[in-house]
C-alpha cells in the first residue's frame, strides 16, 4: 500500500493576492516541510479552498527517464507555467519545491504590478520597515532577525500597493555552529515539529552537534514563522522607508556603509555582488566576486532590468532610501585584513533604521562613487572610508580598480537592454557603476 501526502496552503500574505497551492508528495518529510514553509489554511480555509493555482508533484525517490531528450542526469524538476504544475524526479532536496514556487511568484507577481523579492524584511516598533537584500553568507537571516522589531519574514517578499508581505509562512534558517547565545531567536525555535535537515546527532540522547559539518556545511532548521517570538502576524507591513543591499566584500574595498541613490541601487540591485572566501564553497583560498542579478538569479523568470526599474519605482514613489553596507573585509584584503565585527554592522543598521544615517554628513569615494557618512555613534570612524584602513595604500588602489573592473565586466550583459524612454534609464544605471 503507497501513502501520497497532499498539502493544500498559500503562499503571500496579502489575501489580496495571495495564490493557493497544493503540494503532492510521496514522503511524510517533504509533506512536513511545505506545511511549515507555506502559509497553513485554517479549518474552514481548507474547506473552501477549491482549485489551486498551481500544485507541486514531488515523487523525488524515483529517478527520471535518462533516455528522454535533453536529460543530462537522473534528476530533473520541470516547471510548466502553462499547465502551472511542477514535477520533481530523482531528487530529495526539500528546498525544490521552496524554490520552485519562488520562481513560479517571480513571474505570476510582475503581471499584476507586484515586485517579487529575495530578501528578509522586518519592521520597528513605529512602523518602519527595511528590506534587506543579500547572497547567501552575506548575513541577511542574521541582521532580519533583530531582537529590537517585528520579523515580518527571512527570505521571499512581494512589495505591491498594499506594502510589503511575506510570501511563505516559514523560515529555512542555517545552523551550522547554531549557538542559544549567538542567535537566540532560531535556536529556541528548534523544537517539536521542526525539520532538521543534514544535522548529526546523538542517537541514545538524540542531542543535536549544531558544529558537525561531516555531512554538509549546509545544514538547516525549517520551522513555522511563529517559533520566531517578535514574528509579526499576519506576515505584512507598510512600504519600505529602507532597502539595504548586503555585500560580504571579500576584496575589503567597498566602505562598511554607504547611501546609494537611485540609480545606484538599481546598478547594485542588477548585480547583486557578493564575494566567496574559503568556506563557503570547496577549495576557494582567495576572494572569488560571485554576481547574482536582483540577488535571487536561479529565481527571476524575467530580465533583471524588469524587477530593477519596479524596485526604483516604488521606492521613489514611497520615498525610500538605499544602502550599501559591507559585511565582510577592512584594512586588507581576506587573509590580510579582517571580518568588519558584526557588533558594528549592527550599529550601522541600526544608525539605518533610526534615521540617524540621514542626518550625517557625507563624502564621495573614488571609482564606485559611493557616499561614506563621517561619524557613526558606536563605530570607529576610521574604518567607514577603506583607504585609511589598508597601509598598503599602493594595493588598496590596484584591488580597488580590480573590483571596479569585475563590476564593469558583468554589467556588460545588461547593457544593451534598453528601459526607460529611449533607453534613458539604462544610461543613467551604467553612469552609476564603477568610473575609471
Amino acid at each position: 500500500m503507497y501513502q501520497v501526502f497532499v498539502n493544500d496552503q498559500f503562499l503571500n500574505w496579502d489575501p489580496e493576492h495571495r495564490i493557493k497551492v497544493r503540494i503532492v508528495s510521496a514522503r511524510a518529510y517533504h509533506s512536513l516541510f511545505m506545511h511549515n514553509m507555506c502559509i497553513r489554511a485554517t479549518p474552514e480555509e481548507l474547506e473552501n479552498f477549491g482549485t489551486p493555482d498551481f500544485t507541486i508533484y514531488n515523487a523525488g525517490q524515483f529517478p527520471c527517464n535518462r533516455y528522454t531528450h535533453y536529460m543530462t542526469s537522473s534528476t530533473s524538476i520541470d516547471l510548466n507555467l502553462g499547465r502551472r504544475e511542477m514535477v520533481i524526479l530523482g531528487t530529495q532536496y526539500a528546498g525544490e519545491m521552496k524554490k520552485g514556487l519562488f520562481g513560479v511568484m517571480h513571474y505570476l507577481m510582475p503581471l499584476r504590478g507586484i515586485l517579487s523579492l529575495h530578501s528578509g524584511c522586518n519592521m520597528g516598533k513605529d512602523g518602519d520597515v527595511a528590506l534587506f537584500f543579500g547572497l547567501s553568507g552575506t548575513g541577511k537571516t542574521t541582521l532580519s532577525t533583530d531582537h529590537n522589531r517585528y520579523l515580518i519574514g527571512d527570505d521571499e517578499h512581494c512589495w505591491s500597493d498594499n506594502g510589503v508581505s511575506n510570501i511563505e509562512g516559514g523560515c529555512y534558517a542555517k545552523c551550522i555552529d547554531l549557538s542559544a547565545e549567538k542567535e537566540p531567536d532560531i535556536f529556541n525555535a528548534i523544537k517539536f515539529g521542526t525539520v532538521l535537515e543534514n544535522v548529526v546527532f546523538d542517537e541514545h540522547t538524540r542531542q543535536v552537534d549544531y558544529s558537525d559539518k561531516s555531512v554538509t556545511e549546509n545544514t538547516r532548521a525549517a520551522y513555522p514563522i511563529e517559533y520566531i517570538p517578535n514574528a509579526k502576524l499576519p506576515c505584512v507591513g507598510p512600504h519600505p522607508k529602507n532597502v539595504i543591499l548586503l555585500a560580504c566584500d571579500a576584496f575589503g574595498v567597498l566602505p562598511p556603509v554607504s547611501r546609494l541613490n537611485l540609480a545606484q541601487t538599481m546598478y547594485h540591485f542588477i548585480s547583486g555582488y557578493t564575494a566567496l572566501v574559503a568556506g563557503t564553497e570547496d577549495g576557494i583560498k582567495e576572494p572569488q566576486a560571485t554576481f547574482s542579478a536582483c540577488f535571487g538569479a536561479a529565481f527571476i523568470m524575467m530580465h533583471p532590468t524588469r524587477y530593477a526599474a519596479m524596485l526604483a519605482e516604488k521606492m521613489q514613489k514611497h520615498g525610500a532610501t538605499g544602502w550599501l553596507v559591507n559585511t565582510g573585509w577592512s584594512g586588507g584584503s581576506y587573509g590580510s585584513g579582517s571580518r568588519i565585527k558584526l557588533s558594528y554592522t549592527r550599529k550601522i543598521i541600526n544608525a539605518i533604521h533610526s534615521g540617524e544615517l540621514l542626518e550625517a554628513n557625507y563624502t564621495k569615494t573614488e571609482i564606485f562613487g559611493l557616499e561614506i557618512p563621517s561619524s557613526i555613534e558606536g563605530v570607529p570612524s576610521e574604518i567607514l572610508q577603506p583607504a585609511n584602513t589598508w597601509s598598503d595604500k599602493k594595493a588598496y588602489n590596484e584591488t580597488l580598480l580590480k573590483l571596479g573592473g569585475l563590476f564593469k565586466k558583468n554589467f556588460e550583459v545588461f547593457a544593451n537592454h534598453k528601459i526607460g524612454k529611449d533607453g534613458k534609464l539604462t544610461e543613467q544605471i551604467l553612469a552609476a557603476g564603477p568610473v575609471f
